[in-house]
């Protein structure tokens, strides 16, 4: 293991979107996280084969029937030994199952114990299913993307379960496993999905309330109103990216589109954009994207063509950062952020149910004897 949190221990219960896209953060960290997968598949969603499941990745797992009451037992004995637990269960499930934060802080009293839902552990919609669209539905984000007169578009599902539920769960479990070294203590951390993706959207509530937002989708600066700040179609019927914001990229924009300054409107001519619109389509329908790489991309016109998930690995920028990796023939995401002494790194692909189990719970501090008594009472533990 390597990475900032190693020595950490993490005990996982299995579930879907944000719970395993934080488990893969804190492992990719160097956390050694211990997932507790169900004895049988399920509807989460999981991919057939476990090397394409990459937010399993860095893993090792064991198998239980958690309706078991020796199942429980067990996790209450595993989570003695651990630093924190994720949970993403709706609110009172694991109070239900005997897992819940005073039975397991009872057994630890420094355990961090992180759960993480869509609407937070109370209120009215607390007990409500619900996805990633809904959630960012409820927190404002939803209603702000997408083009004027256009209905709302969803941006896939990375501001609600990644965005502001695994990457706030695993920020919260950080702060609170720094804490809990001078307190001595463990405590909850309630993770709800709707909040961490009204948290993404601090910057646009604090400038509507200073009169620099409109609560109108497609009509501000950075939410495709601005010409200067979107998407265009090139020749080849692919597309570029443009954020000239500044005055002087903004310049260097019309300069290398070949568009006389004295022509046109002025860049913060609200009401004549739609002139300004027109220009620049033209003229980037005038060349394919690779030409306009060629003139824009390194310049400071704040330019990038926009590539699909197959062509990002391939960009030149992210070969040399090595921003992608490959490991069982799958291209994925390296661990981020870098450090510069103790880097991130990807242990292991994601664990078939049940292995590795047994080696974690060795590197725990279990005996033989013990690890034993578990697969007696019903835990799935493949080889190592």
């Amino acid at each position: 293991m390597s990475g900032p949190l190693t020595g950490v221990k993490v005990l996982e219960i299995a579930g879907i979107g944000p719970g395993p896209f934080c488990g893969m953060l804190l492992a990719d960290m160097g956390a050694d996280v211990l997932r507790v997968d169900r004895l049988q598949s399920s509807d989460l969603g999981l991919p057939v084969e476990p090397k394409y499941d990459i937010m399993s990745r860095g893993r090792r797992s064991i198998a239980l029937d958690l309706k078991r009451p020796e199942s429980v037992a067990m996790v209450l004995d595993w989570a003695v030994k651990a630093d924190a637990l994720i949970e993403g269960f709706r609110p009172g499930v694991t109070e239900r199952l005997g897992l819940g934060p005073d039975a397991c802080v009872a057994r630890n009293p420094r355990l961090v114990y992180g759960r993480i839902t869509g609407w937070g552990q109370d209120g009215p919609l607390a007990q409500a299913a619900g996805h990633d669209i809904n959630y960012i539905a409820l927190s404002g984000a939803l209603h702000a993307i997408g083009r004027e007169g256009a209905a709302p578009v969803p941006p896939l599902n990375l501001l609600g379960d990644f965005a502001g539920g695994g990457m706030v769960l695993a920020f919260g479990i950080a702060c609170a496993l720094l804490e809990a070294r001078a307190s001595g203590k463990g405590q909850v951390i309630d993770a709800a999905m709707t909040e961490g993706a009204a948290s993404l959207m601090a910057m646009f509530y604090g400038r509507m309330a200073a009169g620099d937002w409109r609560d109108q989708r497609g009509v501000n600066v950075l939410d495709t109103g601005a010409p200067w700040y979107d998407v265009y179609e090139t020749a080849d019927g692919k597309h570029v990216a443009i954020g000239s914001v500044e005055g002087r990229f903004y310049a260097e924009l019309l300069e290398r589109l070949g568009l006389d300054s004295k022509s046109l409107p002025g860049q913060f001519e609200y009401t004549r954009w739609p002139e300004l619109r027109a220009a620049f389509t033209a003229a980037f329908n005038s060349k394919t994207r690779d030409e306009w790489c060629r003139e824009m991309e390194a310049t400071d016109v704040c330019f990038a063509p926009v590539l699909s998930l197959a062509e990002a690995p391939q960009h030149p920028h992210n070969r040399a950062r090595s921003a992608f990796v490959d490991i069982d023939g799958v291209t994925q995401p390296a661990p981020v952020p870098r450090y510069s002494r103790t880097p991130g790194a990807i242990a292991r692909g994601a664990p078939r149910r049940g292995e590795g189990g047994a080696q974690a719970l060795a590197d725990w501090g279990f005996g033989k004897t013990e690890i034993e008594g578990f697969r007696l009472r019903g835990a799935l533990m493949l080889d190592s």
